[in-house]
């Protein structure tokens, strides 16, 4: 289980990411399309942007437990969930193999 300061933290890093998703966009394609002068004060603007606000900083983190390691995009939860959820049939389709 993730503390709980961690999990808030991510949820921070969330919201700024969202915030600033717009502004971030707008600022690359004057950066990849722009004139040389418009370019380097994109490239400026987006330096001085928060550093939480790049949606690069995001962890992946499982829904139910925080774990961060093991994470499954396609469910959004962690290989250990997944596993359990699967062996009490609450995942349809899934088989146990030989896990």
């Amino acid at each position: 289980m993730a503390k709980e300061s961690i999990k808030a933290r991510e949820r921070k890093r969330a919201k700024m990411v969202a915030k600033y998703a717009n502004k971030r966009a707008a600022l690359k394609e004057i950066v990849r399309t722009g004139e040389p002068e418009e370019v380097e004060k994109a490239v400026i603007a987006l330096q001085k942007l928060p550093k939480n606000s790049n949606p690069i900083r995001m962890h992946n983190r499982c829904q139910l437990t925080g774990r961060p390691k093991g994470y499954m995009r396609q469910f959004g939860i962690s290989r250990i969930n997944f596993r359990e959820m699967a062996l009490a049939g609450l995942i349809p389709g899934v088989k146990k193999a030989s896990w």
